[in-house]
């Protein structure tokens, strides 16, 4: 029985085409790029010329984008440097990051270095720009605003250019997680008021463990890892060579392909919330998921009962990938802290559907006639 997948907010299937573009260098071209001789010199081209094409399609400076492990490390990068470097006394960022940023941020409170705040959110889980501008105004110390560009659960879009205005008029450093949005929206770097932006590879059929760290030119911050002088000084450590050609070439073929993949995603997710709604009775979906929402993610809440409990588990037997709240706290039941956030009610289960260009309408009706039957 071949596996329905509907998992891609956690990650993707890697490209045939973006393997290809890697495989020359696991094999023949092998060398490390800081070596001086033929062998480095060629590996070491392949970053340079892999940096200048992803920031071409960010519309960025090659001399902006720094290659790192993954949205993890770049936030982990972004915020350690606001607080050391950029002089940030205050953070301000929602309650439903990533963990990647909501831990992070927790770290630096504890330690007193930061105090940090929650901007409110409004009914359908948007961020509330009215309470983003007023804790600005309110604070006299400089303030780092960590938002992300899309959730990672619910699927909201934050209007980044709006909150980097702000930040702006307010003199704030703002950074934000675009991991689920680098490789599905077509982004311009020169047009948003944003300092520090973090990407993945694996987020759109490129490799895991490579990301970028957006660094506007004019904030200047010192290494997250220290012993060496790759990345411009910024990252220490022999580079991801093929991570790093990896994707780029993820992302030039996603950004090719950008209109006509988002289109037809678009046209899955629609398609589930009508199929659902026609067979399932009782559920309901979070978020603005109609309107200022991710094409790939539908968090859809069904009524608590003791078959829909069990909903994952069944569906995991019927060779049906979904997760129920974040992929990255899957294995642990504490729930999602994202739903509790926007909608405490203990009488709904929820499961996260994220779609890609592979998934079909057959797959769709397959898993709703699996949902009839389960529940």
């Amino acid at each position: 029985m071949t596996r329905i997948y509907f998992d891609n907010a956690a990650t993707t299937a890697l490209d045939k085409e973006v393997l290809d573009a890697m495989l020359p260098y696991m094999t023949t071209h092998f060398g490390n790029p800081s070596s001086i001789y033929s062998y480095g010199r060629e590996t070491r081209l392949a970053i340079e010329t892999a940096r200048k094409s992803v920031a071409k399609l960010l519309n960025a400076h090659p001399g902006e984008i720094f290659f790192t492990s993954g949205g993890t490390e770049s936030n982990n990068t972004a915020i350690l440097s606001a607080i050391r470097d950029l002089g940030c006394r205050h953070i301000i960022s929602s309650s439903i990051e990533h963990h990647a940023v909501l831990h992070t941020i927790e770290h630096y409170d504890h330690l007193d270095e930061v105090t940090s705040s929650f901007v409110k959110l409004l009914p359908d889980g948007h961020i509330d720009l009215e309470d983003l501008e007023e804790q600005l105004a309110s604070h006299e110390e400089r303030c780092l605003v960590s938002l992300m560009h899309a959730n990672n659960e619910i699927g909201n879009l934050l209007p980044i250019k709006a909150v980097g205005e702000l930040c702006n008029k307010y003199n704030a450093i703002f950074h934000s997680d675009c991991v689920q949005t680098v490789g599905h929206y077509p982004i311009d770097l020169r047009k948003i008021p944003v300092h520090m932006i973090s990407g993945a590879g694996h987020k759109f059929h490129g490799p895991k463990g490579a990301g970028i760290l957006y660094i506007n030119d004019n904030i200047k911050i010192k290494p997250f890892i220290f012993g060496g002088s790759q990345e411009r000084n910024m990252r220490a450590g022999t580079e991801n060579l093929y991570g790093i050609v990896g994707f780029a070439k993820a992302l030039e073929l996603a950004m090719a392909n950008n209109e006509k993949d988002s289109a037809y995603i678009q046209s899955l997710k629609t398609y589930m919330i009508e199929s659902l709604k026609k067979n399932i009775k009782g559920i309901s979906f979070n978020g603005d998921y109609e309107g200022s929402s991710l094409y790939t993610v539908l968090s859809v809440a069904f009524p608590k009962s003791e078959k829909s409990e069990m909903i994952l588990f069944n569906l995991d037997i019927n060779n049906i990938c979904v997760s129920g709240g974040s992929a990255c706290s899957s294995g642990t039941d504490v729930g999602s802290h994202v739903i509790r956030a926007i909608d405490n009610n203990p009488h709904k289960v929820t499961v996260r559907f994220s779609f890609s260009k592979h998934n079909t309408t057959g797959e769709i009706d397959k898993v709703v006639e699996t949902l009839k039957t389960v529940l």
